[in-house]
């Protein structure tokens, strides 16, 4: 768990030096119902103020023809630093860039976001599993595509995940964390995404630090 967290915090720090050159196109024509249509799901050049922008570089996922796909940015840093824990602040800011409105160039390449305003990530309580991050809402009453958004961006993450393996989330109230992936089957169809994650349970890992491991969900 220590070498985990010395291993974030390097990250955080090179994440905070890096300085924004735009977005890396994504090309990935899409079928859209049953009509012959088709969006590019392609983003050129920058969006206003990205060059600008002091901040890291992420991948975050938006939904374009009924799937993720991933967008690379520069994410500020939030100038409201609600903690000091380093992997909630880079949490924090991605869940903000999901949040935000969207370019015209990325809205005429077909993007969209279903991540709702004001949603914030806070520390986990003691006796969460490791690597546990809090939202200000529950995970399971949040629309499935912006649930599986914010796994599979969070799941992306080096300075957020400690590895591979489920993405566990909680509430701000004391129901127990629960764990997701971000699989292929979630990607090419986010609206199908069980809102109610597996519970997670700690498991000792290899050097005797707990980990998330999902265990089944109660019926």
């Amino acid at each position: 768990m220590a070498a985990w967290k010395r291993r974030t915090a390097a990250l955080v720090m090179g994440a905070l030096a890096l300085s924004g050159c735009g977005i890396r196109a994504t090309t990935v024509p899409v079928d859209v119902g049953a009509a012959p249509s088709r969006v590019s799901c392609e983003t050129a050049g920058q969006s206003a103020g990205q060059s600008e922008v002091q901040g890291f570089r992420a991948t975050v996922e938006l939904v374009c023809g009924s799937q993720l796909v991933g967008v690379e940015r520069v994410v500020p840093i939030p100038e409201k630093r609600a903690s000091r824990d380093a992997v909630v602040m880079i949490a924090q800011a991605l869940l903000e860039e999901l949040e935000r409105s969207l370019s015209a160039e990325e809205r005429d390449g077909g993007f969209t976001t279903s991540v709702p305003d004001q949603l914030s990530a806070s520390p986990a309580r003691p006796g969460d599993p490791a690597g546990t991050l809090r939202l200000s809402r529950k995970p399971e009453d949040l629309p499935p595509v912006a649930l599986a958004q914010i796994v599979c961006t969070l799941s992306a993450s080096d300075a957020v995940s400690a590895g591979p393996g489920p993405v566990v989330l909680g509430g701000p109230n004391a129901d127990p964390p629960r764990a997701w992936e971000c699989t292929d089957a979630v990607r090419s169809r986010p609206e199908s995404v069980p809102t109610l994650g597996d519970l997670a349970s700690p498991t000792p890992t290899a050097s005797g630090s707990p980990s998330p491991s999902p265990s089944p969900s109660a019926t």
